[in-house]
């Protein structure tokens, strides 16, 4: 089981942001909702661990 990562772990934090607002470029309010959705279902997958998730999302909504 892992443990959910909580300290910064991006190298070049600055161009994960850039790619995430890259990536909503010229998309609408609906279209870039839809992204976020895929975004997150990709996401969790990767994860694949459900007591990460779950930590995950007791961090996100605090």
């Amino acid at each position: 089981m892992s443990a959910l990562i909580t300290t910064r772990n991006v190298d070049r934090p600055d161009d994960a942001y850039d790619l995430l607002l890259t990536a909503h470029e010229g998309l609408s309010k609906e279209e870039s909702d839809a992204l976020n959705a895929r975004l997150i279902l990709t996401l969790i997958n990767h994860i694949g661990d459900l007591d990460v998730l779950r930590e995950a999302l007791e961090v996100a909504r605090a």
